[in-house]
């Protein structure tokens, strides 16, 4: 049974990596990113929830009074 010869699997791997890593540098710089992020207006909604109306109080374990 002929043995599996591997002496060329490093510069496979190797030229394959950065194969990719050119393509995905080409394909991200190819997008083109607004100037200021910021200057877009988003309109927020109040939704209204059943629990913004009533107060509640969250006692924590800590925060009791010592006995």
């Amino acid at each position: 049974m002929p043995q599996l010869d591997t002496s060329t699997w490093f510069i496979t791997i190797t030229s394959m990596i950065m194969t990719l890593f050119i393509l995905f540098q080409l394909k991200i710089s190819n997008y083109s990113y607004p100037a200021s992020p910021e200057s877009t207006e988003l309109k927020t909604q109040k939704h209204n929830t059943p629990w913004e109306m009533k107060w509640t109080k969250i006692y924590l374990p800590l925060s009791l009074p010592l006995r």
